[in-house]
């Protein structure tokens, strides 16, 4: 069984924009990546190939005002040592 590790927060733009470039920067390079999930620190080991899905949601509004959504999706195999 795997463990699964969320946060929700909210953010401004700008803050938003460095929690995204922070973890640009734990993906870049070779070893493990040390990921913030709330008030977490979950460690990865990224391979050096990682499967990338972006969606864009547009919704009109029933009620209230119009809504848009980005979601990203990166994944991996670990290498298992022996």
């Amino acid at each position: 069984m795997g463990d699964k590790t969320t946060a929700s927060e909210q953010h401004s733009r700008e803050e938003t924009a460095d929690l995204l470039q922070a973890l640009a920067s734990q993906l870049r390079g070779e070893g493990t990546a040390d990921v913030t999930v709330g008030n977490k620190v979950v460690t990865l080991t990224p391979s050096e190939t990682v499967e990338y899905e972006i969606t864009v949601e547009e919704r009109s509004p029933m009620l209230g005002r119009r809504r848009e959504e980005i979601s990203i999706s990166l994944e991996w195999g670990v290498e298992t040592e022996s």
